[in-house]
């Protein structure tokens, strides 16, 4: 049975898929942090919901990737967890 990051690494030959799998990166680093951000906190998504008044049900889509966050929403996230919100724009890396 081969493991995920063996078929991800087969599926990046592909152009196509490559390009792809790299526009959608930052979406999946936004996601990546607010998980990270909740879970090193001890937060569940109900806790975290209780704190920001967004619902716990909003919170879960943002973090499946069925909803696009707001800047606004992505502040009162932060805010929720007492931390602050920082977006930076840093070179493209070439392959």
């Amino acid at each position: 049975m081969k493991k995920f990051n063996d078929f991800l690494g087969e599926q990046l030959q592909d152009d196509n898929f490559k390009k792809e799998y790299e526009d959608l990166q930052p979406e999946f680093d936004v996601i990546r942090a607010i998980i990270d951000a909740r879970t090193s906190q001890n937060l569940t998504q109900q806790e975290l919901a209780k704190r920001t008044g967004i619902n716990q049900g909003d919170i879960s889509k943002l973090e499946n990737g069925t909803r696009n966050p707001t800047i606004n929403l992505l502040k009162r996230l932060a805010d929720g967890m007492g931390m602050a919100l920082k977006i930076e724009f840093v070179p493209k890396q070439k392959y």
